[in-house]
């Protein structure tokens, strides 16, 4: 299984998780540093991604669409 199915999955299952709670978080890491968090809210259908920095703030971006997020985790996965 490639990296970028590995990551769609963990994201549905997200979208499973949030259907009994309402909303779910999840982190993504690489060597044990954590990238970034992907929060997935049921009632508005949408994803927020938390980005971690190094240096500086965080940054947080939303989306509507479970394959562009997929691919903004893969990037930041790979850099």
């Amino acid at each position: 299984m490639s990296q970028l199915q590995g990551i769609l999955t963990r994201l549905k299952s997200l979208q499973d998780q949030a259907k009994e709670t309402e909303q779910a978080q999840r982190f993504f890491e690489v060597e044990g540093v954590k990238k970034c968090q992907v929060t997935y809210f049921n009632k508005t259908e949408t994803f927020e991604l938390e980005v971690f920095n190094d240096k500086s703030k965080s940054s947080k971006f939303q989306f509507d669409n479970i394959d562009m997020i997929a691919i903004e985790i893969f990037d930041l996965l790979s850099a």
